[in-house]
């Protein structure tokens, strides 16, 4: 009896997977249509749905199991032979690694802790995910003969099958061989006899661009490339740019931007592939920027249960300014910090829990537009405890009682966010003057102009809410006060009634919930003269209500601006134009 309903609930959650997946990436194939169509604002209601799709898909398959097998009543041993009998269920499966996943979402959410029932789940992979043949394959291999680079090329761009015509496909693929050309030095490298182009399959589709990804080998040596294609004013199709830097491919694929959308049909293939390309980027990264974010969300965690396991040093206080809602730690051996929301927020703050959690979902169904950092968001995660400090288990279990608990050899974080760790740019700042303190205070005014243009407020506008990524970039990374900019009412403080009005400790105007005015910026921002002077430089016209309000109505209007994940400078049109 034991042994069939666990293969009943073996074959209910693959089923429900299965389903997940076809859904899954039904949307992804859409972009390939909603590229062609110029429809952008379809590419961006598509993210965001497919977000969703996930926790549909394991709510569904756990009523099911609950209600047609009984499932929160069953023992122990039906369930681990219920986990004998999936993995079985996956040896020919093309997604063996995202159906693990799955079913750990399933049973821990009817079981409880996934500390606890370990045995229950895939604490590791169990079904190997090397050499799964894909249809179509996963990349496609060109071997361009001598001289024949050019028509290799155009034969690889012409593959993709887009309908509409390229306004100069043979002028932008001369662009794409002299960037390339250039990235090698200026010479091209003898060639050994298994010269070859390999691609993937499918163009990676985003914001209002399509990513062409591959590499070209040349015997031991390879060369990485992104080719992003747009439309131009008439509607016709261009290169934009090759990238081939390693770094800036990284960039690229950066979790601070839309995740990507791709029709995959071995996962596993893809982001192998994509990882040769970008050898430091984690598998968890590569999983989580094609949407796959459960399973980047499981090889994170087995990564963080690995360094634990190889590293020493005590969970601390992450530097910086204490926040007014958030507790925030972090190992230093570590690159992400971790974020627990406290029980009782600072005196300024008007949100709740609740509202909290809402604001982080809506910065990860947002286009972050490379301005806003992804956050991983964690239940019931069991830390070793004898790693905190004393210190800080001091402060955790006193700023946020309710959401930490002692379990034996464990601290439970029952919610938390990880995000990569970022530099504050209230620490940052103090540290640098002249072309530096210019360039910084440069990129935090422009990331304030490109959150505005895709309809978000910051809210706090604080140094220390921002940091400098490894790349030198600027990036908003505390939402608890975000909102959209059309939700926002940007006004001008109204000259006061008489002088004692302005000395009064109470303003002299109503202020509604939602008000912004902007020309109060400058008194928390900008206290520090060459800092102050920096900014006036470049931003001054964000200290107006003004700016906001253009930027409101340009929102309205359903403009949707191009954000690039590479300088202005490496466009085709900037590089090498006429």
């Amino acid at each position: 009896m034991t042994s069939d309903v666990a293969a009943q609930i073996a074959r209910v959650i693959v089923e429900g997977f299965d389903r997940h997946y076809r859904l899954f990436r039904e949307a992804s194939a859409r972009a390939k249509e909603l590229f062609e169509e110029a429809d952008w604002v379809g590419v961006q209601h598509v993210v965001r749905e497919r977000i969703g799709f996930y926790d549909q898909r394991v709510r569904e398959c756990v009523t099911r199991l609950r209600e047609e097998l009984g499932a929160d009543r069953l023992d122990d041993e039906t369930w681990q032979q219920a986990k004998l009998v999936y993995i079985g269920l996956l040896v020919d499966h093309k997604r063996p690694e995202l159906a693990e996943t799955f079913f750990n979402s399933v049973v821990t959410r009817i079981l409880g802790r996934t500390y606890r029932h370990n045995d229950f789940i895939f604490v590791r992979a169990a079904i190997s995910t090397e050499y799964i043949e894909a249809e179509p394959p996963v990349y496609r291999s060109y071997y361009p003969e001598e001289g024949e680079l050019h028509a290799t090329f155009v034969e690889v761009l012409r593959s993709m099958g887009w309908r509409r015509p390229f306004a100069d496909l043979e002028r932008d693929v001369d662009f794409v061989l002299r960037a390339l050309l250039e990235h090698l030095g200026g010479r091209w490298p003898e060639r050994q006899p298994n010269f070859q182009v390999q691609v993937l399959s499918s163009a990676f589709y985003r914001n209002k661009a399509a990513f062409v990804i591959g590499r070209l080998v040349n015997g031991h040596e390879e060369t990485a490339f992104v080719i992003p294609v747009l439309h131009d004013d008439d509607g016709r199709l261009v290169l934009d740019t090759v990238i081939c830097d390693p770094e800036e491919l990284s960039i690229v694929f950066s979790l601070s931007r839309a995740y990507f959308l791709a029709d995959l049909d071995v996962p596993s293939g893809t982001v192998e592939f994509l990882q040769e390309l970008m050898p430091t980027k984690p598998r968890s990264e590569l999983y989580t920027a094609v949407g796959l974010g459960k399973q980047g969300k499981t090889l994170f965690a087995r990564d963080l249960r690995q360094h634990l396991y190889h590293s020493r040093d005590p969970f601390v206080v992450a530097p910086g300014t204490p926040g007014l809602v958030m507790h925030v730690f972090n190992l230093a051996s570590y690159p992400y910090v971790f974020k627990v929301i406290k029980d009782v927020f600072g005196p300024t703050k008007t949100v709740d829990r609740e509202t909290v959690k809402r604001k982080f979902q809506l910065v990860k169904e947002t286009d972050r537009v490379g301005r806003m950092a992804d956050a991983l968001e964690f239940t019931e995660l069991a830390l070793p405890l004898a790693r905190f400090s004393p210190d800080l288990l001091e402060e955790l279990l006193e700023l946020a009682p309710s959401a930490v608990e002692i379990d034996g050899s464990s601290l439970v974080l029952h919610h938390c966010y990880i995000e990569r760790r970022l530099v504050p740019l209230d620490l940052y700042l103090p540290t640098v003057t002249g072309a530096e303190l210019e360039r910084v205070v440069l990129e935090y005014g422009n990331a304030l102009r490109e959150l505005a243009i895709a309809n978000i407020f910051p809210g706090d506008l604080l140094w220390r809410n921002f940091g400098l990524t490894r790349y030198g970039r600027v990036v908003f990374y505390d939402y608890d006060e975000v909102e959209y900019l059309t939700d926002c009412v940007f006004r001008e403080i109204p000259p006061p009634p008489t002088p004692e009005a302005e000395l009064a400790d109470e303003p002299w105007y109503p202020i509604g919930p939602r008000d912004v005015f902007p020309e109060e910026f400058a008194r928390f921002l900008l206290g520090r003269e060459d800092v102050r002077e920096a900014f006036l430089r470049h931003h001054a016209d964000l200290l107006r209500a003004e700016f906001w309000r253009e930027c409101q109505e340009r929102v309205a209007a359903g403009e949707i601006a191009d954000f690039f994940p590479y300088p202005e400078s490496k466009r085709f049109r900037n590089r090498y134009a006429p």
